[in-house]
């Protein structure tokens, strides 16, 4: 994504988005959860700069997952890990709604939910140096060649993760698109403040610790190979 501004830490002028809005159709259930729980677990960009022990009523360390699309590797992730606190940042509704509604069916107390854009979140709500981690799997891969410009991995939004990541924070990446996956390399191999934690230029071996979602298993089925990044902040 081409993010025209000057100062990360300014409000800029955005004229390319990494996502199209979609209104998307909410089950019952989903619509359900967005009505009832949502003043519970929902985050709203006019809240500020977080802090995270009032949002989570306790102190931990604070992952970011960023674009989670239904869900399935958050909800997994902070019910394998109750000691870590999970932000999850997504635009369409389903999602929101699905994870809404498994956090109130399972009692899952580790999650809270923004309904935005990353990138103003990132500027916007998370503090400089507090995450232990940030997570972005299958982003849209904006395939045609016209569209490369919106993908999310560029400069300026690795940059914004840097800052916001602890010292030795990771920023791990997954896509299923080679040619992305090669950008993605590209970008965070010339990044200042940050290190493969594999080898120079290699992908990291899938983490156990990253559940199977529906994009990923549609991508085996498709026959794509699938690439892991790892990078640490230094």
């Amino acid at each position: 994504m081409t993010m025209d501004f000057i100062n990360l830490e300014s409000k800029p002028r955005r004229l390319i988005r990494s996502f199209v809005r979609r209104q998307g159709r909410l089950s019952d259930t989903q619509q359900h959860a967005l009505k009832n729980l949502w003043q519970q677990y929902g985050l709203a960009l006019e809240q500020g700069m977080l802090d995270f022990t009032a949002i989570f009523g306790r102190t931990a360390p604070c992952v970011l997952e960023v674009g989670f699309g239904m869900g399935q590797s958050l909800i997994t992730q902070a019910q394998q890990n109750p000691e870590l606190n999970y932000i999850g940042v997504e635009v369409h509704k389903p999602g929101i709604g699905n994870v809404l509604a498994a956090i109130d069916a399972q009692q899952i107390t580790n999650i809270r939910l923004f309904n935005a854009d990353a990138v103003e979140v990132l500027q916007q709500c998370i503090p400089v140096n507090s995450l232990t981690a940030v997570q972005l799997f299958f982003p849209d891969p904006w395939p045609k060649r016209r569209h490369h410009k919106r993908r999310l991995v560029q400069a300026p939004f690795v940059e914004l993760i840097r800052q916001r990541l602890i010292a030795n924070g990771r920023f791990h990446l997954a896509t299923d698109w080679q040619d992305y996956a090669e950008q993605m390399m590209l970008v965070l191999t010339q990044a200042t403040g940050f290190a493969n934690a594999v080898a120079p230029n290699q992908y990291a071996p899938r983490s156990a610790d990253r559940p199977l979602t529906k994009f990923e298993l549609r991508g085996q089925q498709l026959g794509h190979r699938v690439f892991d990044l790892l990078f640490v902040k230094k």
